[in-house]
């Protein structure tokens, strides 16, 4: 028999995938400069690796983590957590290939992402790429109590086939459905012997991705995910008891991705006034040192004499000269961080 899933799709779905095209609609509209565009990007990708590898179980914190996919060395935290991190930004960056490509999901795309994300991981005991040959089981990692027993090894092959050829045929159905459905049924076949929840939440963004629900790629759907285990845990749950039925899932996932593109709407809007107050700014003449300084300055809110010396490169001699210039042209002024640390920062006037 093959892949049907079962499902309704409830006024709460409904309302959110309104919101979402709305926010769709507002990113195809709005004029972002490509280099904003860029650092969300970038603050994306490292907040949906951080978060989607943390829900499996690695111990890096968010910035331990952000030094890591910047490339600096990181003391003291363990070498597969950070090997698990940078293939999760390898996966993404595959699957960023697709977007707005119509090429089939095949069985040689799942094996493919999995491949990426466990080679060199804890040993490669998770076979890389290769649909599992013994029975797994998902365990309460607080209670090492099974909850969950996958289909038998023998079944996983045409159970994947059913899977993919159902996401292939979708066509009628909105694709975040369909991320939604092809999200919760990986994990549920549960193919791979490790690494099945990192690939089925790669797998659901790869479907957004190819049918243009990519959002800038400027969401970051695990870290919805982190902030609320137990809820996550317990959505997947509620279709296995309620015989198989996703509502209660695709209700939750729907609204997961609704939440994101509300945040991202705001971050554009706060991007656009930002971009004004540089273009305002950049109108009395600066220097290139500068204009880099003023727009990390207009996105943190203040600047260091060490912070403008990393953003734009130069001794702090010329740090300092550049910065008394900004204030003696009333850009900028000089305030204590905190009354506990009279470190002298700058803020816009």
């Amino acid at each position: 028999m093959s892949f049907s899933p079962k499902y309704t799709i409830t006024p709460k779905i409904n309302k959110a995938l309104v919101e979402i095209e709305r926010v769709r609609g507002f990113l195809d509209a709005v004029k972002l400069k490509g280099d904003w565009i860029a650092d969300m990007q970038e603050k994306a990708l490292i907040l949906e690796s951080h978060h989607s590898t943390h829900i499996e179980g690695t111990a890096l914190s968010l910035e331990q983590a952000k030094n890591i996919l910047e490339g600096k060395k990181v003391k003291g935290v363990s070498r597969n957590d950070e090997k698990e991190l940078l293939n999760y930004k390898k996966a993404m960056d595959f699957i960023s290939r697709y977007l707005g490509k119509g090429d089939p999901i095949n069985d040689g795309t799942v094996r493919e992402l999995h491949k990426i994300l466990v080679k060199g991981v804890r040993g490669e005991n998770a076979d890389p790429g290769n649909y599992r040959k013994i029975q797994n089981y998902v365990v309460n990692s607080r209670t090492r109590e099974v909850v969950y027993t996958p289909p038998a090894p023998l079944e996983v092959p045409h159970l994947m086939r059913e899977f993919t050829e159902w996401m292939n045929k979708a066509k009628d159905t909105s694709p975040i459905i369909v991320a939604g459905i092809a999200q919760f049924q990986f994990v549920h076949v549960h193919p791979f012997i490790d690494g099945n929840g990192r690939t089925a939440r790669l797998l659901s963004t790869l479907i957004l991705y190819k049918t243009g629900y990519d959002f800038k790629r400027l969401f970051t759907i695990s870290e919805y995910y982190d902030k609320d285990r137990p809820a996550y845990y317990q959505a997947i749950q509620s279709v296995r008891n309620n015989s198989m039925d996703m509502t209660a899932w695709l209700e939750y996932f729907v609204d997961g991705l609704r939440s994101q593109m509300v945040e991202i709407q705001a971050k554009g809007e706060q991007l656009i006034k930002q971009d004004g107050q540089l273009q305002k700014i950049k109108k009395i003449g600066l220097n290139k040192r500068q204009e880099k300084a003023i727009k990390r300055l207009i996105i943190k809110g203040t600047l260091s004499v060490n912070e403008y010396q990393s953003v734009a490169s130069c001794i702090r001699r010329t740090a300092q000269r550049d910065l008394g210039e900004l204030v003696g042209r009333k850009v900028i002024k000089i305030v204590a961080k905190s009354p506990t640390d009279p470190t002298k920062h700058y803020v816009l006037l």
